[in-house]
């Protein structure tokens, strides 16, 4: 009888047998192919992109500093986006990115038309430009350091990091008129600090995800 051995693929849904010899034995190797479920995180990247939409007119204070409860949802986008990255490769998180951002778009011009008011694209074009910039440049190192690197949790730290400075960057070049505020680099270097305290615990579930298989 031949010895059977179980591996794991992803594509379709089935399992396939593969026969094979190895040192006069036959051996029968199952294909158990797991089935795909990238769209459901992608649905979840743009849930949470419309949490943090939502929830951009919302702020708290301390020490005469006003910040805005999003920048707590930013960290788990990255964090989403990595994890499709890391499971089901770099062309499903930019699937992901294009579907966020375009419910990104969608989401705003709903909610100006709910609430009364003349959607304008220059109020969604800083959050959006900022969003997808940010996005593909955070990808684009994390596939990197994926490929070349053994789960430097320091690396992908910082990875985090920058992928915040890039949005914060492009967020302010389109608007501006913020920098005239006079506590502008204050707000500027909490939101960091908040959101590198939230990316430190983040990325020690980051460095422990399985990376998917690849057939």
């Amino acid at each position: 009888m031949a010895e059977e051995t179980v591996k794991k693929v992803r594509k379709g849904g089935k399992r396939i047998p593969k026969k094979y010899n190895v040192d006069k034995k036959e051996r029968e190797e199952i294909l158990e192919v797991e089935r795909e479920s990238w769209w459901v995180y992608v649905l979840l990247l743009s849930t949470i992109v419309i949490l943090a939409q939502s929830l951009k007119e919302y702020t708290f204070s301390f020490d005469n500093i006003s910040l805005t409860y999003s920048i707590f949802i930013l960290p788990i986008i990255y964090f989403v986006t990595n994890y499709i990255t890391k499971k089901y490769g770099y062309t499903k998180s930019v699937v992901g990115i294009s579907v966020s951002g375009i419910v990104l778009v969608l989401f705003s011009f709903i909610m100006s038309f709910v609430i009364g008011q003349d959607f304008n694209f220059y109020d969604i074009c800083g959050g959006f430009c900022g969003y997808v910039v940010s996005q593909f440049v955070n990808l684009t190192i994390y596939q990197f350091l994926l490929v070349n690197t053994n789960n430097s949790f320091i690396l992908l730290y910082l990875t985090y990091l920058f992928a915040f400075v890039v949005f914060y960057l492009f967020y302010t070049l389109i608007y501006m008129n913020l920098l005239v505020f006079d506590n502008y680099w204050v707000s500027y270097f909490a939101t960091l600090i908040l959101q590198g305290v939230l990316c430190f615990l983040l990325t020690f579930f980051d460095v422990n995800i399985k990376r998917g298989i690849e057939v």
